[in-house]
């Protein structure tokens, strides 16, 4: 089984998904690749593979792109996708923990089939969520402020009450007390 984390950004997703793998140590990461520059703090093949254009463009001619997707940020292009690079063998009996956006849980569900992946959708409150983005903004060297608050204009449309349900997105779990939100999603994936 899939269980993908998603979310709007500054949702908490990151802080989410690090705790459900400490909770949940066999299920098996999926490292996700971009093209973004890598921020203070992450390191490569942790939460990202950084990769050149050159390399998504490749992946993609080989037919190993599994979802991307593309933002048009205030710095140019951003690129972000999953490749079939083995890192998900049902064949092994492993659950996998992924994290994203709606676009790229849509097409991830796609590729493996509605019986293989379950969503996991953390939902804040908008002034919360723009609290935290700030603060993540100001721990930065170089602050981008003006990509954070098209970030969160772009949330509000890409995540629309109309896309979630037409992505079949019913639960929901509230993110606003932490701990709260990861026991529920514990006790949530062990039934």
């Amino acid at each position: 089984m899939i269980y993908y984390l998603l979310g709007k950004s500054a949702s908490g997703k990151d802080t989410i998904y690090k705790r459900l793998k400490e909770l949940n140590p066999d299920w098996k990461e999926v490292t996700p690749y971009t093209t973004r520059p890598i921020r203070e703090g992450e390191s490569e093949g942790v939460e990202y593979h950084f990769v050149s254009e050159e390399q998504m463009d490749s992946f993609k001619a080989d037919g190993k792109m599994i979802e991307e997707r593309t933002y048009q940020t205030v710095y140019g292009p951003w690129r972000y996708g999953t490749v079939d690079d083995g890192q998900i063998d049902f064949s092994r009996k492993h659950d996998y923990l992924m994290i994203g956006v709606l676009q790229s849980y849509i097409s991830t569900r796609d590729y493996f089939g509605c019986e293989n992946v379950v969503p996991l959708y953390i939902e804040v409150p908008d002034e919360i969520r723009l609290e935290r983005a700030k603060l993540r903004e100001l721990k930065e060297s170089t602050p981008k402020f003006e990509e954070m608050l098209r970030r969160f204009e772009a949330d509000n449309i890409d995540f629309s009450e109309d896309k979630l349900q037409n992505a079949g997105i019913v639960k929901r779990y509230e993110n606003i007390v932490v701990e709260d939100c990861i026991d529920e999603i514990i006790k949530d994936t062990r039934k």
